[in-house]
């Protein structure tokens, strides 16, 4: 491909559209305006196409120009990926906004990569393939977010996947992703896949995701207590130098206080599995008394951090008092959280009905991840 090129294509809305792209790509902008084109949302040059005759005066023009730019110029044989985005958004449950994002520079797409979580075709295209440009579609009410390509190689059809979540964005090759999935080009279907199929599978990752967060976190944290235990009563360092009382103190403090900051992480996502946990429907319906007491200590530490917020941090000890007293409770009940919440799933969203009519839907800025 050329260092700057430019890609044309159809919108229903906007007439013909053209996208710039290469690692030279400013010379695309430069031959698209001196051309007639104007930039528009995201970056997008549009001209309207009311006019069939001056259209194709035009476009011819832009040929000619590009080619004293050093820009290449084709043309799509798919319609424009905003208008597939918005007719898909427009159909799916709830509220979805779209939004298309330009990956000019092929580094742009590079910085794309670590935000992505899907362990199917979509990561390992955007590793390997050049893809120029994509929609995003946002839950509004849920916030999850959804990015729609075209399948390289393909000449019909889209490829989804998402984001990841708020909260895990350390997830990036993560076993628990879910799998992107080929999406046709019929609005209906392709939206019926995205209710159906992709987004049960995403909300189950994403419970499974946050499950073994806090899994992970109870076993650090246990470990850390464990090795500061040993220590106290032995009153040496782990390389058996004496352990002053002053130096004791000292460390008591800093394993209290990294031990919340870990904790933090029950904080965040502890609330929404433990709603969905139902232990009189599981092998292990004595563990409701159990969860009861963990929903009792994050509700605690939730109190805590509103209270360093809105009436300053609280002196030390007391603190450390508090927040030891949530973090032990989750070291005891733990397991009965983690073995309820890998037998619970997530709540279902509302479903897609197959005859679902089209909703006007507004016009969204991207919010590019570059």
């Amino acid at each position: 491909m050329a260092d700057a090129h430019i890609v044309l294509a159809y919108s229903r809305d906007a007439g013909i559209v053209a996208i710039a792209g290469g690692e030279q790509y400013p010379w695309a902008h430069t031959a698209l305006e001196e051309s007639g084109f104007r930039r528009g949302e995201a970056g997008v040059y549009r001209l309207p196409a009311d006019d069939a005759d001056a259209s194709r005066a035009t476009v011819a023009g832009l040929i000619i120009c590009a080619e004293r730019h050093r820009t290449s110029v084709s043309t799509s044989s798919r319609r424009f990926i905003g208008d597939a985005a918005r007719d898909i958004a427009r159909l799916l449950p709830g509220q979805w906004s779209a939004a298309v994002e330009i990956y000019s520079h092929p580094v742009w797409q590079e910085d794309l990569v670590p935000w992505i979580w899907d362990s199917g075709e979509l990561g390992r295209a955007l590793q390997t393939e050049r893809i120029p440009y994509a929609a995003t579609l946002t839950d509004m009410v849920h916030g999850t977010t959804l990015l729609l390509t075209e399948r390289p190689g393909r000449q019909l059809d889209y490829l989804v996947g998402a984001f990841a979540p708020k909260g895990l964005e350390e997830g990036y090759g993560d076993p628990h992703a879910p799998r992107s999935i080929v999406l046709p080009p019929f609005p209906g279907r392709a939206a019926q896949a995205v209710a159906d199929r992709y987004l049960p599978s995403y909300e189950q990752a994403v419970h499974a995701r946050r499950t073994a967060a806090i899994s992970t976190v109870l076993q650090h944290i246990r470990s850390e207590r464990d090795t500061w235990q040993a220590m106290a009563a032995s009153a040496r360092y782990r390389d058996a130098t004496p352990l002053s009382v002053n130096a004791l103190g000292a460390a008591t403090e800093d394993f209290l206080d990294r031990s919340w900051r870990s904790f933090l992480t029950v904080v965040d996502h502890a609330p929404t599995l433990l709603e969905r946990c139902q232990p009189a429907r599981s092998p292990w319906p004595q563990d409701a008394a159990a969860l009861s007491r963990l929903a009792d200590a994050v509700a605690d530490a939730e109190v805590l951090l509103e209270e360093a917020v809105h009436s300053g941090p609280l002196p030390p000890r007391e603190r450390q008092a508090r927040t030891w007293s949530a973090i032990e409770t989750w070291l005891t009940d733990g397991e009965a959280f983690l073995r309820q919440a890998r037998v619970s799933t997530p709540h279902r969203r509302p479903a897609l009905a197959v005859s679902a009519p089209l909703r006007p839907l507004p016009a969204a800025r991207p919010a590019p991840r570059r």
